[in-house]
């Protein structure tokens, strides 16, 4: 199989859909990678690395995608992206489809294969793909909120850890999963006064197991929900439901009834945010205040720190990336059902019904647009 990795074009996106280590991977399977001139550039790699590993590398993204069989990314493709795919064509990437239309119609008018990989689902549970990048940008959070928190970003004035004798920042964290525990372990580490909300004792368990009395539990309600959150300096928003739209969890009620120069951190701005007050922002001008609550929503938190997130991301995407080469799409998507939750839109249908539901298009399950006999999987 022909793979193809264009550069980047998402503002301040420097991240790579593979990394050369992957490249030679993937043609010790006997297949070939064409990649753009240059898409490894933002995170140290050169044209001449990918071709010691093995690649072709061609001028524009025009021609990547006009040869390869599987375009790999990591980033949604924008509109002119969109319009370079074509019929049968895989495209696997990021795609955060379940709040955003023009792309949803897009990519099903391209009648491509598209495969998301935050709807991969993982053998043990979870989402595999999607988990390295909520660990990275659960830890990020940390630290752009602590500089919202300075004086110079809009914020209070206050150090997230506080020293002897003055008290530290009250961070709560909306959500005790990976985004969640990895915002908790930099709070914690950085001495902040830790509250996490979640709905689901287990995971409250866990925190409470990992962290003991250094981080306060609370079983997330309206009530406490409003209490905790009107009287936070820093909150993280880390909520996700697979494949749909984040939850608006903070009215904008609670957020005029925060306090002024306290700090909101939308992790999950990606799936349309978790914050009433949210709209996305980019690393070029990545807050803006609303309510006198600094806002901190870019869409992309990752493409901060390219480096550690491409060799992340290339960990978990490359077995996969390995596996629909060698055996063709409807073969891999057929005998693996977790890499089948992954198919968003085949061939001008809709197969994640999330995305369907929240954006009004006909469901199509995908073992029935893939005509999969059930017994197969």
């Amino acid at each position: 199989m022909l793979i193809g990795v264009p550069k980047e074009i998402k503002n301040h996106e420097y991240r790579a859909g593979m990394v050369p280590g992957s490249v030679r991977e993937v043609i010790a399977h006997g297949h070939e990678v064409i990649v753009e001139t240059n898409a490894g550039s933002g995170i140290g790699f050169t044209d001449d690395d990918y071709v010691a590993a093995g690649a072709t590398i061609v001028d524009t993204a025009e021609e990547v995608f006009a040869k390869a069989e599987m375009i790999v990314k990591v980033k949604e493709p924008l509109a002119e992206e969109r319009k370079r795919l074509r019929k049968d064509q895989i495209l696997f990437t990021y795609l955060h489809l379940a709040p955003d239309m023009p792309q949803t119609q897009d990519l099903v008018d391209s009648g491509a294969v598209c495969i998301a990989y935050e709807t991969v689902t993982g053998r043990t549970g979870g989402l595999p793909l999607l988990a390295p990048m909520s660990e990275v940008a659960g830890r990020m959070s940390i630290q752009a909120g602590a500089q919202c928190l300075e004086k110079s970003r809009g914020g209070l004035g206050m150090l997230l850890g506080g020293v002897p004798g003055v008290s530290p920042a009250k961070c709560v964290v909306i959500g005790a999963g990976v985004v969640g525990s990895n915002a908790i372990r930099m709070a914690v580490g950085l001495g902040a006064r830790v509250v996490v909300l979640d709905r689901n004792v287990d995971a409250l368990r866990r925190v409470t197991s990992e962290f003991g009395s250094r981080v306060e539990t609370v079983f997330s309600s309206q009530e406490s929900l409003e209490q905790e959150v009107t009287t936070a300096d820093l909150v993280i928003g880390g909520v996700l439901i697979p494949g749909a739209a984040a939850p608006k969890l903070v009215t904008e009620e609670m957020v005029k009834n925060m306090k002024p120069g306290s700090v909101l951190v939308d992790v999950a701005i990606d799936q349309g945010g978790c914050f009433a007050t949210s709209k996305a922002t980019t690393h070029a001008e990545p807050t803006y205040i609303k309510h006198d609550v600094v806002h901190y929503c870019v869409a992309n938190m990752p493409g901060a720190v390219p480096r550690t997130s491409t060799f992340a991301l290339n960990n978990v995407t490359l077995p996969y990336i390995i596996t629909i080469a060698n055996k063709g799409y409807h073969e891999a998507l057929a005998r693996d059902p977790h890499l089948l939750n992954g198919l968003n839109v085949y061939k001008g249908k809709v197969t994640e019904k999330s995305v369907a539901e929240n954006l009004g298009f006909e469901y199509v399950d995908p073992k029935d647009a893939l005509e999969i006999s059930y017994d197969t999987l």
